[in-house]
């Protein structure tokens, strides 16, 4: 919170502003719940609840679908395991629909499924949430979720982004850790950008050139190595994973 809010001070950005606006809306906010564990829904609903949320439960794919459609709601949170249709089928159907064009997708998921994690993002989720499930950590994360709804949010928020103690500036091309400021050269910052911009994605090293060097430059993979490194070196070793033989993925 004190690193957002210097970087709100420096750069003229309101994100305590972005903030309180969710606060004032979060009774119009609509939240779908989708698990088949009673406990687990209940237990989402009763501390999203408080936040003042309007809240929603599904029990199962076909009825996350069916309430979808009728309570329209901008965020659904959706576990990945459930026994018929499973979450990343039920993310399908609903990013098939183009009156949930906007709606924000966060799945469920256990800790330690990298691949179902890549399958539930490149189906068209925004973004995952590991269980077991911490209240207070999940309520923040709803919310700094909300944020990029285009609804919800505004073009402030999208310059400024807080990923655990990660908060970057786009626009000022600045990047805190906690309260330090890191200094980041132009191609790590564009590297770490990219990773940031779909959280758990695996970035293949071909797109990763073609995104941060360009498609006419030319440069080897030791390049990108060597970036990831020297951005480890800058930010801590746990951010930047390293998938064996494919590429990259940012997870905090």
């Amino acid at each position: 919170m004190v690193a957002a809010q210097n970087l709100t001070d420096e750069s003229g950005y309101d994100v305590d502003g972005i903030k309180e606006k969710l606060d004032e809306m979060s009774d119009s906010i609509k939240i779908l719940i989708v698990d088949d564990e009673e406990d687990i829904r209940e237990l989402l609903r009763y501390n999203l609840g408080k936040e003042g949320y309007l809240i929603e439960t599904a029990e199962n794919g076909i009825e996350a679908i069916e309430k979808a459609r009728s309570f329209g709601p901008h965020l659904i949170v959706l576990d990945i395991m459930m026994e018929g249709m499973d979450g990343i089928e039920v993310c399908e159907k609903i990013r098939e629909d183009e009156s949930f064009n906007q709606a924000l997708i966060v799945f469920l998921t256990a800790r330690g499924e990298s691949f179902t994690q890549i399958s539930a993002l490149e189906t068209g989720g925004d973004d995952f949430i590991s269980k077991p499930v911490k209240p207070s950590v999940f309520k923040s994360r709803i919310k700094a979720i909300l944020r990029r709804h285009p609804s919800l949010g505004s073009a402030q928020s999208e310059s400024i982004s807080t990923y655990g103690d990660l908060t970057i500036d786009r626009e000022k091309f600045t990047l805190l850790v906690g309260e330090k400021d890191i200094s980041l050269a132009k191609k790590e910052f564009e590297l770490l950008d990219l990773l940031l911009s779909k959280p758990g994605k695996v970035f293949k090293r071909l797109e990763i050139l073609r995104e941060v060097w360009g498609r006419e430059v030319i440069v080897g993979d030791r390049t990108i190595d060597v970036h990831i490194r020297k951005l480890r070196e800058k930010i801590g070793i746990d951010y930047i994973q390293t998938m064996k033989g494919v590429g990259y993925k940012f997870n905090f």
